[in-house]
């Protein structure tokens, strides 16, 4: 399974890397490129999903700068740029907040995020906050790319209405985690402790936002995901 894991994310990566090949011929300077949350080597295997094309752009020579959104409550981005620093690969963490602001600001060329659920038409299940992402990236005309296995799509699921949403502990709003000065896991309360609190888990970004699916089969458009499931590919696999 390791392996497998890892051969699909090097495939996600060379397809990946061709959109943002092409971007740097366009563009004539360095790509710049936004992520939501992790999906890279902590949270699946070897170079990630989302995060695969980004090694292999950087691994190719072709100058990149990602910005890494922090997810808050969880902080998922701080995982995403740790792991890109240790590869050398420039990246900026910032709040999740502010990829709206950045991209009206001419600053993101493209944006790329991986995938908990995709349904067969596909909308998009992932960390809460990228359906806010792909609104900006549409308002801006900004790709959007969202990278993920075969193997993410429900082909049981007709839309994004039939995803569940997963309603997280309040706690994790409630309190911020971290570490203390000596390197030691720690927490504090921001509010009370009794303060009501929702705290959804992901949401669902319409396909219509999406501009293409990088997979470990090839890129699609939301009207060719069809193709996924012909010549013996199975996304329920």
């Amino acid at each position: 399974m390791l392996e497998q894991e890892r051969r699909m994310s090097l495939k996600i990566g060379k397809y990946a890397l061709g959109i943002i090949e092409a971007l740097y011929r366009k563009l004539g300077r360095p790509v710049r490129l936004l992520t939501h949350c992790n999906a890279g080597a902590l949270a699946t295997v070897g170079p990630g999903t989302a995060t695969a094309g980004f090694y292999a752009a950087h691994q190719k020579g072709i100058p990149i700068e990602v910005y890494a959104d922090e997810t808050r409550p969880r902080l998922q981005g701080a995982m995403t740029a740790w792991e890109l620093c240790s590869c050398g690969v420039p990246v900026s963490l910032i709040a999740d907040n502010a990829g709206g602001h950045l991209m009206r600001e001419g600053l993101i060329d493209a944006v790329f995020v991986g995938a908990d659920r995709i349904a067969a038409n596909g909308d998009t299940a992932n960390k809460i906050g990228t359906y806010l992402k792909a609104l900006s990236a549409a308002d801006n005309n900004i790709p959007f790319y969202v990278a993920a296995p075969v193997s993410t799509f429900d082909a049981s699921l007709k839309d994004g209405s039939g995803i569940p949403i997963e309603e997280r502990s309040g706690d994790e709003i409630r309190r911020v985690y971290g570490a203390d000065e000596n390197g030691l896991p720690a927490s504090v309360f921001i509010t009370s402790r009794s303060q009501k609190v929702m705290n959804p888990g992901f949401d669902v970004t319409p396909s219509r936002l999406i501009t293409a699916f990088v997979t470990d089969q090839g890129v699609f458009a939301a009207n060719e995901l069809e193709e996924i499931w012909k010549d013996g590919k199975d996304a329920e696999q």
